[in-house]
């Protein structure tokens, strides 16, 4: 998924997520920071928001179902994935991804996960942290590996 991609997804799905956050079009504005004339145009189809306000949407709607649907998880995750193109410090605890992830790769400790709609992956540890999101699959399987051997080798040895 593209930044454009995303911003149209949330333009088509912001009044969902409006009237599912039982907001009027005067309240939404305010919250969002758009006027409520832009926010209709939005709304119809006339208009994309721009990318802050889609990053204001995600933050701030981000546990609503029709966006954890439309997303396929964490928008806030994804919205920071596209932004930042990679990840790889310790984030928030995500909610497992036992709907909408697919496991590409897993061992004992860490697992290595693709979002089914937004197509991209992470690895996640086995408290369900986010260590690493990226939407190349080859640099994620990569980083598994090093993972992987990073945690081999800090757990101690047990001798009989």
């Amino acid at each position: 998924m593209t930044k454009e991609e995303l911003i149209e997804l949330i333009a088509s799905k912001l009044k969902l997520i409006r009237i599912e956050a039982d907001f009027t079009h005067d309240r939404m504005a305010q919250v969002i920071g758009v006027s409520k004339r832009t926010l209709v145009q939005i709304e119809k189809g006339r208009l994309l928001p721009d990318w802050s306000t889609v990053i204001i949407i995600c933050a701030l709607f981000r546990e609503q179902d029709s966006l954890i649907n439309a997303i396929g998880g964490d928008a806030l995750e994804l919205a920071e994935q596209l932004a930042r193109k990679e990840l790889s410090a310790r984030k928030e605890k995500t909610l497992g991804g036992r709907i909408l992830w697919k496991i590409v790769r897993k061992n004992e400790n860490l697992i290595l996960q693709k979002n089914i709609v937004s197509k991209h992956f992470r690895i996640v540890d086995e408290d369900q942290y986010r260590l690493f999101s990226s939407f190349n699959e080859q640099e994620a399987k990569e980083r598994f590996m090093e993972l992987v051997k990073q945690k081999k080798n800090l757990t101690p040895c047990k001798h009989g």
